[in-house]
């Protein structure tokens, strides 16, 4: 099989930000990031709120490289940069006291990535 295309001219962008910023920075988690939004969206991580509740700590930054999806619960304050959030999983954290934010966002205000656990 061949190489898969994508035809999103936003995550293409994305990707090749986040590839030139691994670089740039020496930052191997956006490469990582990268990688896994290059896939096939079938291969794409759906995480659901309760799979990170469980591998976060408080005040913690996530980064889920695919969708974040509302089922389950969120007790503890996070931030969470996604390609893709559900309106559930939205309202679910911002209740929680935390916030959902893009890749491209997160990836501008930490270039190198320092502190950033990726779930999914």
């Amino acid at each position: 099989m061949g190489a898969t295309v994508k035809t999103n001219p936003s995550l293409n962008r994305l990707i090749d930000e986040l590839r030139a910023l691994s670089r740039q920075h020496e930052a191997p988690i956006w490469r990582a990031v990268a990688e896994r939004l290059a896939r096939r969206r079938q291969h794409w991580s759906e995480v659901n709120l309760s799979r990170v509740s469980r591998t976060a700590k408080e005040g913690e930054t996530v980064v889920v490289p695919g969708v974040l999806l509302g089922s389950g619960d969120l007790s503890k304050p996070l931030t969470i940069a996604t390609f893709r959030a559900s309106a559930g999983a939205r309202a679910k954290v911002a209740r929680a006291g935390g916030k959902v934010v893009g890749l491209r966002e997160l990836a501008a205000s930490n270039p190198k990535g320092s502190g950033v656990r990726i779930v999914g």
